[in-house]
């Protein structure tokens, strides 16, 4: 089950592809300056990934209005999410948990996704600038999208 609310977020550093290649991405850089989303998703180039961070790329000045950054996570490489970022549009930050380490802290890993290994679940955090959880939320399944409006109310309230 997903880190509840009220918990200390665990920090990370994960790559991201960045303009000039390879870059580090940590949470704790946002802690005291911006509230910071989450969201963790199974696979690139899959239907319901894709909707979701095209959505979201389509949506991203109402987070940016509400001072947060977001951050899109699963198990894909840095390279294989910056093509797909490329191929789709996405704006997103997308950051590389090839190990499944943060999956892991979060405690939203989905195990034998379509018999084929571990993933990570469909999962949303809001995390306040003091790296508070404020919201947590893990779908029922992978192709259930979060409660958007639920993530943006946290942000609002933070």
């Amino acid at each position: 089950m997903a880190l509840p609310v009220g918990t200390k977020a665990p920090d990370f550093t994960l790559k991201c592809m960045g303009p000039d290649g390879l870059v580090d991405v940590s949470l704790s850089a946002n802690l005291g300056k911006k509230n910071t989303v989450l969201l963790f998703f199974p696979l690139a180039f899959t239907g319901v990934c894709t909707q979701e961070f095209c959505d979201v790329t389509a949506g991203i000045s109402a987070y940016e209005g509400l001072d947060a950054e977001v951050y899109g996570i699963s198990v894909d490489s840095p390279f294989a999410q910056a093509a797909w970022a490329k191929q789709e549009g996405i704006s997103v930050r997308l950051l590389s948990d090839l190990d499944k380490a943060v999956a892991k802290a979060y405690d939203v890993v989905f195990p034998k996704l379509a018999e084929i290994g571990d993933t990570s679940a469909r999962a949303a955090f809001v995390i306040d600038k003091s790296g508070m959880i404020i919201h947590s939320e893990q779908t029922a399944t992978p192709k259930d999208l979060p409660d958007f409006d639920k993530v943006k109310a946290a942000l609002a309230a933070a």
